[in-house]
C-alpha cells in the first residue's frame, strides 16, 4: 500500500509567501477608477508568484499533493467588478500548470461552504455554479483539468435531509457537464455523514473523499469498514487513485476543529483498516501548521513497523 501526502495552501516556514492575499470590494470601490484593475492585476500576481514559489518548495521536498488557494484572484466572482483575470497572467498559468505537469503534482482547489447546491434559494444555487466555474477556468488555464479536482461538500439540510437530497441532485443539473467531471465530493462533520455522501457519490457518478476526522465527529450509525472499499471504488470513474482529508481534533471540546499537527494515535485505526484493503491512497492534511504537520506525519508514519519511506512525501506498507 502506497500514500502519498500533501497539504493546503501555504508552506509555513517560507517568508512573506501567502498565495492568499485579498482586496476587499470596500477598498476596491473607493480607489479611482483609472487605479482599480491595476490592483487586481497586482494581488493577483502576487499570488501566482507566490503560488510559484510553494510549488519548487513542493517539488524540492518531493511532495506530490498540494491544494490551491481558492483566493488566488481577487473578486473573481463579484457581480460589480467580474474582470478577466486569464488573459493577463496566460504566462503564468501556464508556468504553474507545466510545472504540475512535469513534477506530477496531484493538485486540487476547495471552494468554500457556501459553493452548495441544497439551498431551495435559486440565488445561492447560481453562485455555486459561479464559484466552480471560476475555479475550473483556473484549472484549464492550467492546462490540468484532466488531473485535478474540484472538492466540495453536499451543503445544508434546511431541516429535512430527504427534501435537500432531492434538491441536491436538481440543482447539480445546473453545473456544467465538463465542471462537473471534475468535482468530488466530500463527507461532513455535522450534516452529511459517509453513508449518506457515498450514496450521493454513486448516485451521480462523483468520486468520494474520505474526510477521517469529519467520519470521527459526525458517524451516525455507518461503520467505516462497511464503506470504505465503496468509496475508493468511486475514484475509478476518472481512473484516479483515492483521496483522503485527514487532521485531527484540537481538544475533545473542540472537537470539530483541526489540531495544529496531526495526532497519529487518532487516524492509526483508519490507517489499519486501509492496510486490510491494500489499496494505494493520497493524503491531504488539513492540520493549522500545514507543510510542517505534513512533515511530522510523514516521519510519524514512518516509525510505524513495516512502514518504508520511499521520498520526503510518499511511504510503502
Amino acid at each position: 500500500m502506497k500514500i502519498r501526502f500533501g497539504y493546503v495552501a501555504n508552506a509555513l516556514g517560507l517568508w512573506d509567501a501567502s498565495p492568499s492575499k485579498t482586496l476587499t470590494f470596500k477598498r476596491y470601490a473607493a480607489l479611482p477608477k483609472e487605479e482599480r484593475l491595476e490592483k487586481l492585476h497586482t494581488v493577483t500576481y502576487q499570488n501566482l508568484y507566490h503560488t510559484k514559489r510553494i510549488l519548487h518548495y513542493n517539488i524540492a521536498h518531493e511532495i506530490p499533493l498540494y491544494r490551491f488557494s481558492s483566493m488566488l484572484v481577487p473578486l473573481a466572482t463579484h457581480p460589480e467588478v467580474l474582470w478577466d483575470f486569464i488573459t493577463p497572467f496566460q504566462s503564468e498559468w501556464q508556468e504553474i500548470g507545466e510545472m504540475v505537469r512535469k513534477h506530477q503534482i496531484r493538485a486540487s482547489f476547495h471552494p468554500g461552504q457556501f459553493t452548495l447546491f441544497t439551498s431551495p434559494r435559486e440565488e445561492v444555487t447560481i453562485n455555486a455554479v459561479k464559484d466552480m466555474e471560476y475555479h475550473y477556468r483556473m484549472l484549464e488555464a492550467m492546462g490540468i483539468t484532466d488531473s485535478a479536482i474540484l472538492n466540495i461538500h453536499i451543503g445544508g439540510a434546511y431541516g429535512e435531509k430527504k427534501e435537500s437530497i432531492v434538491r441536491f441532485h436538481k440543482n447539480l443539473q445546473k453545473l456544467p457537464e465538463k465542471i462537473k467531471k471534475v468535482m468530488t465530493l466530500e463527507n461532513d462533520d455535522k450534516t452529511y455523514n459517509v453513508k449518506e455522501t457515498l450514496i450521493v457519490c454513486e448516485q451521480e457518478g462523483i468520486p468520494m473523499i474520505l474526510d477521517y476526522h469529519h467520519y470521527m465527529a459526525n458517524k451516525g450509525e455507518a461503520e467505516l469498514a462497511d464503506y470504505l472499499e465503496r468509496i475508493f471504488q468511486t475514484w475509478k470513474v476518472r481512473q484516479l487513485v483515492p483521496k483522503v482529508h485527514i487532521s485531527s481534533p484540537k481538544s475533545e471540546k473542540a472537537y470539530r476543529s483541526h489540531a495544529d499537527y496531526v495526532s497519529l494515535d487518532f487516524i492509526l485505526p483508519f490507517l489499519k483498516l486501509a492496510k486490510s484493503l491494500d489499496q494505494d491512497f493520497d493524503m491531504m492534511i488539513e492540520a493549522k501548521q500545514k507543510n510542517l504537520a505534513m512533515h511530522q506525519l510523514v516521519e510519524d508514519i514512518g516509525k510505524i513497523r513495516g512502514v518504508k519511506r520511499i521520498s520526503g512525501a510518499s511511504v510503502v506498507w
